[in-house]
């Protein structure tokens, strides 16, 4: 038995870790990045973490290993030329963050991603872009939660008396 080269060890380590950080991600978004340069590359980073995105550049082939026979399979199709992963467990995040920053800067594209098992396209991930994140959808529903008690209660009572009064108003002005 011989032992593994250097290279190939290091190219395993990789790969493991690649995987570690994205298997968990309900979203994948594969973006091109043609010629960023090293601050671009940094307030791109900076962004997405911000948004609680990662962020992973690495070849494609090393991608290819790692999605090989995994349920982000279907990104190999758009793992041509430089690429880099968005990925977040929100199932939002990832989009917004990746449209947000290519709205800023024409060398970032969106070329297509993965959620589940659905393959993205680039139009559906904008689309996915547009809608709230989940702690925007859970603050709306907390502050619904919040509303008090009693104007919760007296929102349920009202509509069988008002729509009572509204339907007798309104026959007595059709007469």
């Amino acid at each position: 038995m011989h032992a593994h080269s250097p290279n190939r060890l290091a190219k395993e380590k990789l790969i493991s870790e690649i995987d570690a950080e994205i298997k968990d991600s309900a979203l994948i978004v594969v973006n091109q990045q043609l010629g960023l340069n090293a601050d671009q590359t940094r307030t791109l980073r900076v962004t997405m973490r911000k948004e609680g995105v990662g962020l992973k550049v690495a070849k494609n082939k090393l991608v290819k290993h790692v999605i090989e026979g995994s349920k982000f399979a279907a990104l190999e199709k758009f793992l041509h030329g430089p690429t880099a992963l968005a990925y977040s467990k929100d199932p939002i995040a990832a989009a917004k963050a990746s449209v947000e920053f290519a709205k800023k800067n024409d060398k970032f594209k969106i070329v297509g991603g993965v959620m589940g098992d659905q393959v993205l396209e680039e139009a559906q991930i904008r689309m996915l872009a547009a809608l709230p994140s989940l702690d925007q959808l859970r603050a709306k529903l907390l502050g619904l939660l919040q509303a008090p008690a009693t104007k919760i209660a007296g929102v349920l009572q009202a509509p069988a008396g008002q729509l009572a009064r509204v339907l007798s108003a309104r026959s007595r002005q059709e007469v």
